[in-house]
């Protein structure tokens, strides 16, 4: 049994394990085809950004392009199954969500996991649930900002491209210029460490971290918070897809004028600006940097050990961004 899939930046990929195609294919993975990447694009960006889904098989690509062991392709795989709808709006949405760190989905990874078909599928294949749910066991998947691992790598890329940030030729050049050498990705000399790293600077400063991206976050989650709060919506409902949670706000909309006027917000119709001197509320954004690994003469170096200036941007970008919101009425 084999099966060639698709992916926009690595191009067309033949899966023969069973395993792999079965997790593919599981409702857990095939629910993140509806979930939108950043949280709610479309109103706030000129492209729609690409689904959880797309992401989570590139992370599996990615770490098997270079060498990554089966149960590391796995973890990459079923990295982000906990999303909610809307991903990383979720933490402006409950209390126990954090603006700063965005970390809600992090935090019930393992239970989710543990409570969807997945443990059956690794069981059948004789794989180790706990092993895989171990972070630990996976170094080039995943680690600690400013490191470089699959997961940053990919989803940078990815945003990079599908919002014209970057075209198929650089594409290609960060991805040709990328080694793995002791569990840590490496980029095969300085030019490429410095022009990836300020790629990804770009990117935080205008999508992951940027005004357009708070306001997305704050009036998404605003308008969920209420949802739940009139019992417009359920938590459960949170698990479901986009289309499902906004069709549920959608069917609430004319018997409620403070629904209304937060979707409003939230579809970005209400025009807003950043105002510390005068705002209607406050929200924060996590902010990401990295500080690539490169090979200079046979030694490794981080691009801030080499260009002084990044110092100072990884001690500026790590600081969660503050907004403060005033709409127009």
């Amino acid at each position: 049994m084999k099966e060639e899939i698709f992916d926009s930046l690595y191009g067309r990929i033949e899966i023969k394990e069973p395993v792999i195609l079965e997790l593919i294919n599981a409702p857990s993975l095939v629910r993140l085809k509806e979930i939108d990447q950043a949280g709610y694009s479309s109103p706030f960006f000129k492209k729609k950004c690409h689904s959880r889904f797309d992401h989570s098989v590139g992370v599996m690509i990615l770490l098997r392009k270079f060498g990554a062991s089966l149960e590391e392709q796995i973890a990459g795989l079923i990295h982000d199954v906990s999303h909610s709808a809307f991903s990383h709006c979720i933490d402006y949405v409950l209390d126990e969500g954090s603006e700063k760190k965005h970390s809600w989905q992090d935090s019930i990874f393992e239970v989710f996991v543990k409570n969807s078909e997945i443990p059956k599928i690794l069981k059948k294949y004789h794989l180790n649930l706990d092993f895989i749910l171990n972070d630990k066991n996976f170094p080039l998947k995943e680690k600690e900002l400013p490191d470089l691992c699959a997961d940053r790598i990919d989803y940078s890329l990815r945003t990079a491209y599908h919002y014209g940030e970057i075209n198929s030729k650089t594409l290609n050049y960060f991805l040709e210029n990328l080694k793995t050498k002791d569990k840590f990705w490496i980029f095969k000399n300085f030019k490429p460490a410095k022009g990836y790293g300020e790629l990804f600077l770009k990117l935080n400063r205008k999508y992951y971290a940027g005004f357009s991206s708070a306001v997305m976050f704050k009036t998404t989650g605003d308008c969920l918070r209420y949802a739940l709060r009139k019992k417009y919506l359920l938590k459960n409902d949170l698990f479901k897809t986009d289309r499902e949670v906004l069709k549920k706000i959608k069917e609430n909309l004319e018997k409620d004028s403070i629904l209304k006027l937060l979707f409003e917000r939230m579809k970005g119709k209400i025009k807003v600006e950043n105002n510390p001197k005068n705002y209607d509320t406050s929200c924060f954004c996590k902010s990401r940097i990295v500080d690539p690994l490169f090979e200079e003469k046979g030694t490794l170096k981080k691009l801030s050990q080499v260009d002084k200036n990044w110092k100072k941007i990884l001690i500026e970008e790590m600081k969660p961004k503050q907004y403060f919101l005033k709409f127009e009425k």
